[in-house]
């Protein structure tokens, strides 16, 4: 067999070249997928409706206040021995 040292040199040169460009065309390595987490806050104005009833109570408080009616009667008495009075 011929071996030709020049040949073996070139052919070596070219596959470190040819990996050197493989190494910057190869696909992206897939990583895990890192979580980030974030937070927020949401508010929300839920309207309540209370119903307020009033109710009045009425006391009716009674005074009797008293108030005199004089009031007149006569009689007539008739004594007499006499059979007529009138």
């Amino acid at each position: 067999m011929f071996f030709n040292s020049n040949y073996s040199e070139q052919n070596v040169s070219v596959d470190n070249q040819n990996m050197m460009m493989d190494n910057n065309c190869n696909p992206s390595v897939c990583e895990c997928p890192q979580e980030r987490c974030q937070t927020r806050e949401i508010h929300h104005c839920i309207e309540h409706i209370i119903p307020i009833n009033t109710k009045i109570i009425n006391h009716h408080i009674y005074h009797h206040i008293y108030k005199p009616v004089y009031t007149c009667s006569e009689e007539n008495i008739c004594s007499s021995d006499s059979t007529c009075c009138m």
